[in-house]
């Protein structure tokens, strides 16, 4: 039988790898997407709680540990040189590379493996939380996907949704500590809920209910889990609790490489998404992930992605050049020069960037309500709108702090603003 990540994967034995860290100097780098910063911040609380010191640079350590990222071979890359540029070191490897690459891991370095599921089990007795001005709050691993290219639905599993009285206790630490933004984050966060019973506008429902001031940002929802739940999603939103910014992912503008990339939905089903969405808030922050040189892609299957931008106008769009991953169905079938992928890159960030200067036109010189939620250095702050444009304002202004603001320049991506007194 083919060697698969499941079967690759094990299980970590039955002891306390984190006691090793009791009294010790720890460096952590942590890599990849929000729920890999989830992991860290909890790694961190538990860590404290055993006596370590953190520090700044690898040369103060007498741990380090690296919290891994394998989305795209760049990353894949990246992270096998950096592990053995510690290969000498105490290290300890975390993240989503240890379930699906752990034989590459191993030739670069030896290293410890903290699986995520020790972290999770560790952080249950614990429960504190850092009282950072931005926080992550996971409610899920692993998804209900079965995207032809996607390698971390093998390293972070099956969908397994944490329940609502857990993620609630979380909240609300965070809440105490005063924190501002909370991010709720998943690989798939309007999966939540499915594998239990229950769904993502009920537990946004809950949330809405819970003491203390603090504004929620949901994180990256995949339109195939929406589609169930639009309605009462959409009305959940309403909370003014909630940041109106919603972070849906379609992939492709062409439903010939929807299907390939088994993405589950049309290019009609994430139009009626948005569609409903704008309807219902018009100013909503509406950000977009696009793959191109997907195997098959065809000019004119590019053509309607950049067709889809240029019709739905979104406020970002995350672009990635197709990359080939072990262990997926498209693993050998033949991929798209890499001068293709560069050039459709170039042509698709190039017209997004038209579009976001052609969307905040509209904005400039508008007084807006603001949350600080980070300081970004001494005079100088960020701020979010409640549909989460983000504001700096150069300003010494304390995180929490709330105001109005002239939104004065576009920087494309984010606003220069001047506080209304």
């Amino acid at each position: 039988m083919a060697e698969t990540p499941e079967t690759r994967r094990g299980k970590i034995p039955d002891i306390d790898i984190l006691e090793m860290f009791r009294d010790k100097n720890v460096y952590i780098e942590t890599y990849g997407c929000r729920y890999n910063f989830g992991d860290t911040a909890k790694l961190v609380e538990i860590l404290k709680h055993k006596g370590s010191t953190f520090v700044y640079s690898a040369k103060e350590a007498d741990t380090i540990i690296i919290n891994t990222c394998t989305v795209v071979g760049t990353t894949e890359r990246r992270m096998l040189r950096r592990l053995s540029l510690f290969c000498e070191s105490d290290l300890y490897v975390t993240g989503c590379m240890p379930a699906v690459q752990r034989e590459a891991i191993f030739a670069v370095c030896t290293p410890t493996i903290i699986s995520p599921e020790t972290i999770h089990e560790s952080y249950r007795s614990i429960g504190t939380v850092a009282g950072e001005a931005v926080a992550i709050v996971q409610v899920a691993q692993g998804c209900s996907g079965r995207c032809t290219y996607c390698l971390t639905r093998f390293a972070r599993g099956p969908l397994k949704s944490f329940t609502e009285d857990e993620i609630l206790a979380e909240l609300l630490a965070h809440a105490h500590a005063g924190t501002p933004e909370i991010q709720i984050t998943a690989q798939d966060v309007s999966c939540w809920g499915r594998d239990i019973g229950k769904s993502l506008p009920f537990l946004l429902k809950r949330i809405e209910k819970l003491p203390g001031r603090f504004m929620i940002r949901v994180g990256m929802m995949n339109p195939a889990t929406i589609k169930g739940i639009l309605d009462d999603l959409i009305e959940a939103f309403t909370s003014d609790r909630i940041f109106k910014f919603i972070h849906i992912p379609v992939q492709s503008g062409s439903d010939a490489i929807l299907d390939r990339m088994g993405r589950g939905y049309t290019v009609a089903d994430f139009e009626e998404i948005i569609t409903a969405f704008r309807k219902q808030y018009p100013d909503i922050t509406f950000a977009t992930d696009m793959i191109v040189g997907f195997p098959g892609e065809t000019r004119e299957d590019f053509s309607k992605s950049l067709e889809l931008i240029e019709r739905l106008r979104p406020n970002k769009v995350n672009i990635t050049r197709y990359s080939r991953r072990p262990f997926t169905p498209l693993f050998t079938v033949k991929d798209c020069p890499d001068w293709v992928k560069k050039d459709r890159s170039r042509m698709m960030n190039i017209l997004a960037e038209k579009v976001y200067t052609s969307n905040n036109t509209g904005c400039l010189e508008k007084q807006v309500p603001f949350l600080v939620t980070e300081t970004i250095k001494e005079g100088s702050v960020m701020a979010r709108s409640p549909n989460y444009v983000g504001i700096v304002i150069n300003e010494n202004l304390p995180v929490g702090f709330e105001g109005r603001a002239i939104l004065r320049k576009d920087r494309k991506y984010f606003f220069i603003g001047e506080l209304v007194r």
